[in-house]
């Protein structure tokens, strides 16, 4: 077997972690929060309960549908996160 990978990119970055755990009026969430320069100005927000990430930004927020699409989430859970994450974008 050949070890000739075709790297597209190979970067290491400083990052900052959040964890934090809350309970919404409808659901719990567990997130991890990664803040780096590598996704212009946008947060890498992993749920730990669903095992779902996504880059998200103050764009991001405003589209309609995108949190319930990218976490699986009822309309009322992803306002939950939405009001959550507003805060920190």
């Amino acid at each position: 077997m050949s070890n000739d990978w075709m790297f597209l990119y190979d970067d290491t970055k400083e990052t900052r972690t959040r964890f934090v755990s809350f309970m919404g009026e409808t659901s719990r969430f567990d997130l991890a929060i990664t803040m780096t320069d590598r996704f212009y100005g946008k947060l890498l927000v992993l749920n730990l309960l669903s095992n779902r990430f996504a880059i998200i930004g103050q764009d991001d927020l405003d589209e309609p549908g995108y949190l319930e699409h990218a976490y699986q989430l009822s309309e009322e859970e992803a306002n939950e996160l939405r009001q959550f994450l507003a805060t920190m974008i």
